[in-house]
């Protein structure tokens, strides 16, 4: 009998099957198929989403547990263009669990709430025997105000720009180096951090904004493969135009994991209007100097993304798969 792998987790194949031929059949209904970071409701006014929050080790270099939880959900709601302002929040911990580290996970989370001008409404607690958790798990669900209306991973064209926020992988490489023990004599950080203020900043400019979407589980790879198969596009990528940072090049080259599957907790990526390509790329670089414009959307190979090398080869960026990095999230 066929069972649950933690590649299901994994935010790559398996966990695209498991969600599509399970969960979609299951619950289908036309809100549910447009497959976005977060469902639009309400005739376009607001945005719902809900993330559980299951990372190891609980601290890391950049964050921890209660500042992602925050960041995750908000993130989903700001990708579909909205204001995060709601959010509620359950927490399962396991009996023994330290009080002030408890305590420590719920100062971050207040704090990335303030970032977000959001506010925690509601919420549940349970405590369970040693051993049932491990040490800590949270769910945070959200609600946003739509500032911009019509964003879609639906609806990507010829017409748009590919163009990611920041350099890639660094909460993956963070957590993976913690988990392991790796000593790292570098500034190595998770990128964990509310990308709403960015956000607001590119909807205030009037970029012509097709779609976003962080990109967490899965990475660049996984993000840019949903969307040549949702909007039916060729997604092509110029590979040296990939901002990866040295300390995460080296991990990389050091383990044989590739960045662009690596996950990200602050890191997006945007389909823009090439004619507002540029513009948006200035507004990203204010806040973060390695933002850059990857790639293009062509007819090429329908549903596929290619991947331009420097010597003038492409090959197919395929959806990641198997079982990376289980518990990045």
């Amino acid at each position: 009998m066929p069972q649950i792998k933690l590649a299901h987790g994994n935010g790559g194949i398996e966990n695209n099957q498991l969600i599509h031929e399970l969960f979609y059949q299951a619950f289908d209904n036309e809100i549910l198929a447009k497959s976005e970071d977060a469902a639009v409701i309400e005739g376009g006014k607001l945005v719902f989403s809900t993330d559980s929050f299951t990372v190891t080790p609980l601290f890391f270099a950049g964050g921890d547990i209660g500042k992602l939880s925050i960041c995750g959900t908000c993130n989903d709601l700001a990708m579909m263009g909205a204001k995060p302002k709601y959010l509620t929040c359950s927490f399962m911990i396991e009996e023994g669990f330290d009080m002030d580290e408890l305590r420590t996970i719920v100062e971050s989370m207040a704090d990335e709430l303030a970032k977000n001008e959001a506010m925690i409404v509601s919420g549940d607690t349970k405590v369970v025997p040693k051993g049932s958790v491990d040490k800590l798990f949270i769910n945070t669900t959200g609600i946003g105000e739509v500032q911009k209306e019509g964003i879609s991973s639906n609806s990507i064209s010829t017409h748009d720009t590919i163009i990611v926020s920041r350099d890639i992988g660094c909460h993956g490489a963070t957590i993976f180096a913690a988990r392991e023990g790796m000593e790292m004599s570098s500034s190595l950080q998770s990128d964990c951090t509310s990308l709403y203020p960015i956000v607001q900043k590119l909807i205030d400019s009037n970029i012509k904004i097709t779609a976003m979407r962080d990109a967490t589980r899965g990475g660049l790879a996984a993000v840019l493969n949903e969307w040549a198969k949702q909007s039916n596009v060729c997604i092509e990528v110029t590979e040296d135009k990939i901002p990866i940072g040295d300390e995460v090049m080296g991990l990389c080259e050091l383990l044989g994991f590739e960045a662009t599957a690596l996950a990200n907790e602050g890191t997006f990526v945007l389909a823009v209007d090439k004619s507002d390509a540029i513009k948006a790329l200035e507004i990203l670089q204010s806040f973060n100097s390695n933002a850059s414009i990857i790639g293009e959307v062509s007819e090429q190979y329908l549903q596929k993304v290619v991947l331009k090398s420097a010597w003038g080869t492409s090959r197919f960026l395929d959806m990641p798969s198997g079982e990376l990095l289980p518990r990045i999230c």
